[in-house]
């Protein structure tokens, strides 16, 4: 029988991770990386890229980066093909890139009857469709790979819908296709877990909210509503995605990992 350190050793093995430079992603990339990964970076600006890069690069690790934009199917698949022709393998694929609340596109962080059509698109687009787009490229070296997992980042708000008093008297809204999106890739995770199966293991992380400065009236009424009684941080998230990557979750596949402080407990 192996040990933890053995079980979560990613040693050899190459992590891509997209939306690597956000504040998840890079927490993330940190982990696997303090568990022996060679990490690629992916994002949409080259200099976020490097940014992250640089910073990761003061801990335990090696990373790499490759620049992609996920609104196009051509640059998400070549962020797979250029991670491959660099290091020869890919063993663990994590999909956190996403259209957020804060994400500036015309129509997007508006009220119900002001979302757009062409906001929705390019959201279902970057949150869910990269994500198919992803595990179909990257198919065949997950599965040679042996240890093969995919990782979707979901939602709470993948699994309830959003409680619209949180936001009352703050400039924060909460798009419509962003809960759809994220529930979208726990269907997807499910999927990728049967048919990608024995080869490869597809599970889902959802986080609950994460602190960034929220007006404090929102912060407020979000603590109250949380059973642990506060917002997560991004260290919340490493061990998740140490878990979920690594040969201690090796007979794990289908599962939503969700890191809420509880929020979906009541």
């Amino acid at each position: 029988m192996r040990t933890l350190r053995e079980l979560m050793n990613l040693s050899g093995r190459v992590a891509l991770i997209t939306g690597g430079a956000g504040h998840i992603g890079r927490a993330m990339a940190a982990a696997l990386g303090e568990l022996g990964a060679v990490v690629v970076v992916s994002d949409r600006e080259a200099a976020a890229c490097q940014e992250a890069c640089a910073q990761l690069a003061g801990g335990e690790g090696t990373f790499d980066w490759v620049a992609g934009d996920l609104l196009e199917e051509g640059e998400t698949r070549g962020v797979v093909r250029t991670t491959l022709a660099r290091h020869g393998r890919l063993d663990v694929l994590i999909h956190c890139a996403a259209f957020v609340g804060t994400t500036r596109f015309p129509g997007w962080v508006e009220p119900f009857p002001a979302q757009t059509v062409s906001a929705w698109d390019a959201a279902i687009r970057v949150n869910l469709t990269a994500a198919f787009v992803l595990a179909q490229e990257a198919r065949e070296a997950l599965a040679a790979s042996g240890k093969g997992s995919i990782i979707l980042v979901s939602s709470m708000y993948g699994l309830v819908g959003p409680d619209l008093r949180l936001y009352e008297d703050t400039p924060m809204r909460h798009p419509a296709a962003y809960g759809a999106s994220k529930a979208g890739l726990l269907q997807l995770m499910r999927y990728l877990a049967t048919t990608m199966a024995p080869r490869v293991r597809a599970n889902a992380i959802s986080p609950g909210g994460v602190w960034r400065h929220q007006p404090d009236n929102f912060h407020q009424r979000y603590r109250s509503r949380t059973p642990l009684g506060r917002m997560a941080c991004e260290e919340d998230l490493k061990g998740a995605a140490a878990y979920l990557a690594s040969d201690l979750s090796a007979y794990v596949t289908g599962h939503n990992l969700v890191v809420d402080g509880g929020w979906t407990a009541w």
